[in-house]
């Protein structure tokens, strides 16, 4: 079985380049508006962000789907 997820919008993407994109796009501060995690408020950094990140699958399913969402439009 495999793990890799061709149908999936999100294949190949990785978590360091999705936070990129949304900090072009939003800054720290809107994006702690629009996802309420810490790791936007509160002295942001990209290591942090993506440290929490990568350790708590529901903030980051919320960051993919802005992402997701964000492309979209």
């Amino acid at each position: 079985m495999s793990l890799e997820q061709p149908n999936s919008p999100l294949h190949g993407i990785k978590l360091v380049d999705i936070l990129e994109y949304l900090h072009k796009e939003y800054g720290w501060q809107e994006m702690g508006e629009i996802i309420n995690v810490n790791c936007f408020k509160n002295n942001p950094t990209m290591k942090s962000s993506l440290k929490f990140l990568r350790r708590t699958p529901w903030a980051r399913t919320k960051v993919e789907n802005l992402y997701l969402d964000t492309i979209k439009s």
